[in-house]
């Protein structure tokens, strides 16, 4: 699997223009892409991706229709396998599969990094990814980390190749301290699956009508 492709590097779509044009910044935004969006990833990007436990996900299916998703792992998790491409592992989930299903329909992903708690900084990566399992990744990068998060094994790996990559800058980007996750959950708190569900109807205010129908 080669790793050295040249990315494309990403033109400002034509929404961006046309709004730049509209509200008069368009020079503020020519300097942005001028110093700000680099075609492939700088050493010290490379370097604050190592440090990163979470990343943020945004995905869209062949219909354009999006999902945000969130990842999270030991340090380093989402591997820089070199300045033009990253890979992070899936695991067994809920089954739904919604990032890596539209990666199948449309490949172009967005990546955000962000560092809550020592510089307030963030990293956006925009590209493109394709699903390789664990062992034809580990084939072409052999230096893949072997646990990347222990006692988990990865169904898959998410192997991106960025086209852009530009900072996000700290403004309005709040502090946050690491705490202690604790081993068991609130008094109360519903189980995950159950968190957004709402409780079904107790079977004597189920009208007849209805009852049947869900027998």
């Amino acid at each position: 699997m080669p790793l050295r492709p040249t990315a494309p590097h990403l033109a400002p779509s034509q929404g961006e223009r046309a709004l730049q044009a509209h509200l008069g910044t368009s020079g503020r935004a020519d300097d942005f892409y001028d110093r700000q969006v680099k075609p492939r990833l700088t050493p010290a990007m490379c370097e604050f991706i190592g440090l990163q436990s979470m990343v943020f996900l945004s995905t869209a299916d062949g219909r354009g229709h999006c999902d945000a998703s969130f990842r999270a792992g030991p340090p380093g998790f989402v591997v820089v396998l070199d300045d033009l491409h990253l890979a992070y592992p899936e695991y067994r989930g809920n089954g739904v599969m919604a990032s890596a299903g539209n990666i199948t329909e449309n490949p172009h992903v967005g990546l955000l990094f962000m560092d809550f708690t020592r510089d307030r900084i963030g990293l956006h990566v925009n590209g493109s990814a394709r699903l390789v399992g664990d062992d034809e990744l580990r084939a072409a990068c052999p230096t893949l980390p072997k646990d990347p998060a222990p006692g988990r094994q990865a169904e898959m790996w998410i192997q991106i190749t960025v086209h852009e990559a530009y900072v996000h800058c700290s403004k309005h980007i709040p502090h946050l301290e690491p705490a202690q996750q604790p081993n068991r959950r609130a008094p109360g708190r519903p189980k995950d699956p159950d968190y957004f569900t709402e409780p079904s109807p107790e079977p004597w205010l189920v009208s007849p009508g209805r009852q049947r129908q869900a027998e």
